[in-house]
């Protein structure tokens, strides 16, 4: 009897039933309609719109979620060239943190608003309100554009900072998101492989002829790999990133399976790398892992890392060896830049862009440079100008006292993230948190020579590993968020708090 009770109050109800066949008959009939009379397209939307709303109340429902989903879609927005229509990827990685956002809002109760008393966050913040500032610069020829690029500058930062610093992030998160960046990554190098070795696809070399890409990624016809990312300089830029994190676990971990599995991890993010002719990329390399050993405070590594490194420079910079290889001489030309015709034509245009900005300490507004001010304001000297830097479009655009303001934050955040990586002692977070700094180091260090930091996946994963560093305290099993007394030798009771 009792089983059968068990069993009643377990059958769907009748109401229930009619309503979810009601639901489903009425979306296939309107799915059949708009297939009808859109074909393809709406195909697409019928089997996509149920699967984002699903997101979306997930999303709604916790924050963190919203946040990971973030990543994730960072890296799907270089599929767009392989789709036929014309998805606003952009758009729904601005509608996604606006979502996540209000999450955050709507579960106020759990969010640990204290955390955003916090230098780190007063530093985007700062930039955040500068860039606003920017709306009403009176040289800006189309005001408007500034929201195009509003969002990398500083927008997404600042959206990102706000969610990470108050959502309950737990260190499960932070290896979720370790991990699918690696493999993300991965998948990225095995494409670049396949590019390389096998050949394009059609949609890629359309993207290549039609798009005016062959200019810059078929160079003496050698093919500059660029995967599935938006160019070969940002394929490259995430392809020394996570080398760099790999070497790092190299050293770090304890066990030799692991080292010699992310040894093996670095392998082949190297040579995706070198697939990449992104020869600036280097520098995260030669910036990034120097610092990670300076973070680690051991001379001894250090000057043996020296001691290696040094001949292979002097290799590079004052022979012919291996010059017969096409990825070796592209990491040669790298070092040896005043030997570089393009590297010559970046200072030449920098010097022209002096004469202009000597008056202008605020810049031509933001969004009149790249892609934006061809689109809306082609006229301008600032769309004529190529940038070929991500610190020289900040300088058209927001001047010489927002890229000095940039910097400035920039520095701080190292600083920060030194202060606080230092003080940890969670073996685990230790060694993810140096890696998250080192790579951040190095990817600021090759936005001299690209627009890296402006672009999707490497400007998300460096939003959120930066106020991950900043706040690392949260996860270390010695520490805790709030203040911990102690008492010394003496009898005396310490506190140390969050900054």
């Amino acid at each position: 009897m009792a089983t059968s009770a068990f069993s009643l109050n377990r059958s769907p109800s009748p109401t229930l039933f009619w309503l979810y066949s009601l639901l489903g008959g009425l979306y296939t009939v309107g799915a059949g309609f708009l297939i009808s009379k859109l074909g393809p397209v709406a195909a697409i939307l019928a089997i996509v719109g149920p699967i984002g709303l699903a997101l979306a109340v997930g999303v709604l429902l916790e924050p963190r979620f919203g946040l990971l989903l973030y990543v994730q879609l960072s890296f799907i927005v270089g599929f767009a060239r392989f789709i036929p229509a014309e998805i606003p990827f952009g758009l729904l990685v601005d509608g996604l943190l606006a979502l996540t956002l209000l999450s955050t809002f709507l579960n106020g109760q759990r969010m640990a608003w204290h955390r955003m008393r916090s230098l780190a966050f007063a530093l985007i913040a700062i930039w955040f309100l500068y860039t606003v500032i920017e709306l009403i610069n009176p040289e800006a020829p189309y005001r408007p554009a500034w929201f195009f690029h509003v969002r990398p500058f500083s927008l997404h930062w600042f959206q990102v900072a706000c969610i990470v610093l108050v959502a309950p992030i737990t260190r499960n998160d932070i290896r979720i998101l370790v991990n699918t960046w690696l493999f993300w990554s991965f998948l990225a190098a095995l494409w670049a492989y396949k590019q390389q070795y096998i050949g394009l696809t059609t949609a890629e070399w359309r993207w290549l002829i039609e798009g005016g890409n062959a200019k810059t990624h078929l160079l003496f016809d050698k093919l500059r790999c660029f995967s599935f990312y938006s160019d070969a300089a940002q394929f490259g830029a995430e392809m020394a990133g996570v080398t760099l994190v790999s070497v790092i676990r190299v050293f770090e971990e304890k066990k030799l399976n692991r080292k010699l599995f992310f040894l093996a991890l670095g392998l082949v993010f190297f040579w995706g790398y070198a697939l990449s002719g992104t020869r600036s990329a280097l520098f995260v390399l030669l910036a990034g892992f120097p610092f990670y050993l300076l973070l680690k405070r051991d001379i001894p590594k250090l000057l043996i890392g020296m001691a290696v490194a040094t001949p292979l420079f002097l290799l590079l910079m004052f022979t012919s060896v291996g010059s017969s290889n096409y990825e070796v001489q592209r990491m040669r030309s790298a070092l040896t830049p005043m030997n570089d015709p393009s590297f010559i034509l970046r200072l030449q245009n920098q010097e022209r862009l002096k004469t202009y900005l000597k008056d202008l300490p605020f810049g031509a507004g933001i969004g009149t440079s790249t892609d934006m001010g061809a689109r809306f304001s082609p006229w301008h000297w600032a769309a004529q100008i190529p940038p070929d830097s991500w610190y020289v479009e900040l300088w058209i655009e927001t001047g010489r006292v927002g890229v000095s303001l940039y910097i400035l934050m920039l520095l701080g955040l190292v600083g920060i993230g030194i202060y606080r990586v230092w003080q940890l002692r969670d073996p685990w977070l230790v060694k993810v948190m140096y890696a998250f700094l080192a790579e951040f180091v190095g990817i600021a260090l090759m936005g001299y020579s690209n627009p890296v930091l402006g672009q999707f996946p490497t400007n998300s994963v460096v939003f959120i590993s930066t106020l991950l560093v900043a706040t690392c305290y949260r996860w270390d099993t010695h520490t805790s968020d709030y203040p911990i007394h102690s008492t010394s030798s003496t009898g005396l009771t310490s506190q140390r708090q969050p900054l």
